[in-house]
């Protein structure tokens, strides 16, 4: 992996309890992140090797897939599977997945059901129905700087995820956008290569695309905890995590407004931008 990484990101809510476990590789070894409301964790596995098939990872004790977990780590254990994946309908990166690009992202799961249980240190989480979340990140490192927010707490089971991000790419940069939203009855897609536009002033995200109009309200960030980010293949930059973001945000058809939502439960990283809220 010289100069590359790869990481995972399954994430774990219900009610106001949220798990997020990011296992990868990079240059330096294999890793398996944890951040929950409280703390976040990191492993090293320098000397172990991580076993990798599409979308299943194995890491010493511990097994991630589709379809659950099983976690066998110092402090935190547990076993949880998942039901009803909910991928979305093509490639996140659209046309740009055939070109080299500094970091790759992917969604295999916007929403699923959660049956099953942790302990972390002596702390039980009940997680049986919960609402899961699957992604990956690859590449070379994090961009420069980037706003992501995640979202599926909301009462009717919509489901969201929003990237913001400067982009080198042939020599110069430019702003990118990618953003799912899955209503009950359709997916939406917003991005840069649908001919997108970003706007960001003190608290808020706008994005035009054609008659969608997308208003993202950051109304707090929450409380930050620490993780190791990739930079030229290695875990040696830092970015902080909140798992219990508020935010707002409404979707319009020209005049017509097809959902309006609120997430208290949110996942919410902005490193860099200092045009919104931020927690670096």
């Amino acid at each position: 992996m010289r100069n590359k990484f790869k990481g995972y990101y399954f994430k774990h809510q219900k009610n106001d309890k949220v798990v997020a476990f990011i296992p990868g590789k990079a240059e330096s070894g294999a890793f398996i992140q944890v951040i929950t409301n409280k703390k976040s964790y990191q492993y090293n596995f320098e000397n172990a090797q991580m076993k990798t098939n599409p979308y299943e990872i194995k890491l010493e004790d511990c097994a991630f897939s589709r379809s659950g977990l099983k976690i066998n780590l110092p402090e935190i254990n547990g076993e949880i599977r998942y039901t009803g994946i909910t991928p979305i309908k093509s490639d996140i990166m659209g046309i740009f997945k055939f070109f080299p690009m500094e970091c790759r992202h992917g969604i295999i799961s916007m929403r699923h059901n959660l049956h099953g249980s942790l302990q972390i240190e002596q702390e039980h989480y009940d997680f049986d129905g919960g609402t899961g979340y699957i992604e990956f990140d690859e590449g070379r490192s994090f961009p420069e700087k980037y706003i992501w927010i995640q979202a599926n707490d909301f009462s009717n089971k919509e489901s969201f995820m929003l990237s913001i991000a400067k982009i080198p790419f042939c020599g110069f940069h430019f702003e990118g956008c990618i953003c799912v939203l899955i209503t009950e009855h359709k997916e939406y897609r917003l991005a840069t290569y649908y001919g997108a536009k970003t706007y960001l002033s003190e608290n808020e995200i706008v994005i035009r695309q054609g008659r969608l109009i997308l208003k993202v309200t950051v109304l707090s960030e929450g409380k930050g905890h620490p993780l190791a980010a990739p930079q030229h293949g290695k875990m040696i930059g830092m970015i902080r995590e909140n798992n219990d973001a508020k935010i707002r945000l409404a979707l319009f058809d020209g005049d017509k407004t097809i959902c309006s939502l609120e997430s208290s439960g949110a996942g919410y990283e902005n490193h860099g931008y200092h045009c919104i809220l931020h927690n670096i």
